[in-house]
């Protein structure tokens, strides 16, 4: 087997994980289950746990083997992961307080990172069965739970009145700053709160325009969907315009702005420039 497997026969495998992850989350999902804390005060649920399972084993066994960082997994001290060039980061439940508020809007997040960007990318949506995928230089594509398959493509914004994503569970008060901008320079804008990696794929569908997220996230939150959000034609930067790193000494992201296509600069809405 060559040391790197072709990206596109490796999507597909890490489609199923993602899609099998999903099943394993809706027959907890389905039932009572039980919610703990974290050390940080987050909460986790047993659907976390069998998802983390099932993808850590999964992944483990495909060949070229990587190693693995996940949210729920064992936390890698930055002196081992500095040295990855290649490695899957996990978030097996992606919006865990939307699954225990029965929303539906909650995702499994899986991507390759190669050399500190996301190269490969799948977000599954357990409840609709929908799966949101992308591999650099073979197209993003939504895919619905009948296994139809169709390429998507973030839309081109040039002003006007757009259509913003707002975290379901992480508004806060700089987001109000950032619509009063908006408004003051583009007018009256639309409006969708989500929860999880949705809010970035709705951008990458075509169905949105920016998801301004001015609070904290972790890389495992953003990976996945920021590689289909690129393959889409849009941009996920930091509040400077730079594309998000990954396997940082710190795994907390930047405040960042996930857009769509076109040369819109959103970042001055961010910095009330004129």
């Amino acid at each position: 087997m060559a040391e790197d497997r072709n990206h596109p026969e490796l999507l597909e495998l890490v489609v199923a994980i993602a899609r099998d992850a999903g099943d394993r989350i809706l027959a907890i999902y389905e039932r009572d289950f039980r919610i703990d804390s974290k050390a940080d005060g987050s909460p986790i649920t047993e659907a976390d746990r069998a998802a983390n399972q099932l993808i850590t084993e999964r992944l483990a066994v495909l060949p070229p083997r990587y190693p693995l960082l996940s949210e729920e997994g064992k936390l890698i001290a930055y002196g081992e992961r500095a040295a990855w060039r290649r490695f899957w980061l996990v978030d097996p439940l992606d919006g865990t307080k939307e699954f225990t508020r029965h929303n539906g809007e909650f995702t499994v997040n899986i991507a390759l990172i190669e050399n500190g960007q996301p190269t490969l990318g799948v977000v599954h949506v357990p409840v609709s069965g929908v799966s949101y995928l992308a591999c650099r230089g073979s197209g993003a594509f939504r895919q619905e739970g009948n296994g139809m398959r169709h390429a998507i493509h973030a839309r081109d914004y040039r002003g006007g009145r757009a259509t913003v994503v707002a975290s379901r569970s992480h508004a806060g008060a700089d987001l109000g700053g950032f619509l009063e901008r908006l408004k003051a320079r583009e007018g009256d804008y639309d409006t969708a709160s989500l929860g999880s990696s949705l809010k970035i794929c709705l951008v990458a569908e075509g169905r949105a325009d920016i998801y301004p997220r001015l609070g904290p996230t972790s890389e495992w939150d953003t990976a996945a969907a920021q590689c289909v959000l690129e393959v889409a034609g849009g941009r996920l930067t930091d509040s400077e315009g730079r594309p998000l790193a990954y396997n940082k000494e710190s795994l907390l992201n930047p405040w960042f702005l996930a857009s769509g296509a076109g040369s819109y600069d959103w970042t001055s809405v961010m910095r009330n420039d004129r």
